[in-house]
């Protein structure tokens, strides 16, 4: 018998939308190489990234939970370690490696293994980051 909850039963609630996130961590080098004749970003530096994915669904009534963070842990961290140490222009599909696009580049390749995923998040530094997210009308056009 499932333990006792105070999340709605079979009573003809409708359960809760919540939304969760998880991060994830990961240490690259990269240079854009579309800046203008001096920028700094032109020249090969690195960043500690931080990766959050932000997740949105229903209250389980029985578990009390959306989605178990050990299955996002389990899809999402050996693409996010693939990335880890590398030069993220040197990884097909991220030649120019901005963090625009690889919020765009994750989301591509996380989004059918975790359907409640809404929005990838990029952070290159404390104060700056990047956020793609998308309605389930672009998700739903894109699965047909």
């Amino acid at each position: 018998m499932p333990p006792r909850s105070n999340a709605p039963q079979d009573s003809g609630e409708v359960a809760p939308v919540l939304q969760l996130r998880k991060s994830f961590r990961f240490e690259a080098a990269h240079r854009l190489p579309y800046v203008p004749p001096g920028h700094p970003c032109g020249a090969m530096h690195g960043h500690s990234y931080r990766v959050i994915l932000h997740l949105r669904g229903p209250l389980d009534p029985v578990l009390g939970w959306v989605v178990d963070f050990g299955e996002v842990g389990r899809v999402a961290k050996p693409l996010i370690a693939s990335l880890d140490h590398t030069c993220l222009n040197d990884v097909p599909g991220l030649e120019n490696p901005t963090s625009e696009l690889l919020c765009v580049w994750l989301a591509e390749r996380l989004r059918l293994a975790l359907p409640a995923l809404f929005a990838v998040e990029v952070e290159e530094t404390e104060s700056s980051g990047a956020r793609y997210e998308w309605s389930t009308i672009q998700r739903s056009r894109k699965a047909k």
